[in-house]
């Protein structure tokens, strides 16, 4: 699988258990369909993002540190937007990232070469 899509799936599925890490948190249960539905659309982004890194750039570290940083700047938009919840937004957000680096760096097909 291409490293673009295998970041567009993972940050898709691992955006949604994101948003759901939200129930730890009585006080916006009311909105999950929203956080959800959010955290899912910043995982994709993320993963998109990372995955055409990773397809550029051929280093896992790399990878890795590159998913953490897009993680954690997405996360931090998010939490910005919410005027607080920065660990509880944050923290998740970078571990999103930090899982999808490492995983399309080491798992993901390099781009077929042209020639």
């Amino acid at each position: 699988m291409s490293k673009p899509l295998l970041g567009l799936i993972l940050g898709g599925i691992l955006g949604a258990l994101d948003g759901l890490t939200a129930l730890f948190t009585p006080a916006v249960a009311p909105q999950i369909v929203g956080i959800v539905v959010g955290s899912t659309i910043k995982g994709i982004i993320a993963g998109i993002a990372i995955g055409f890194f990773a397809r550029r750039f051929k280093s896992l570290p790399l990878g890795i540190v590159f998913g953490l940083a897009i993680g954690l700047l997405l996360a931090f938009i998010v939490a910005l937007m919410q005027h607080g919840y920065y660990l509880e937004i944050m923290l998740p957000g970078s571990l999103v990232g930090l899982i999808v680096g490492f995983v399309t760096q080491q798992y993901g097909q390099p781009a077929p070469q042209k020639g």
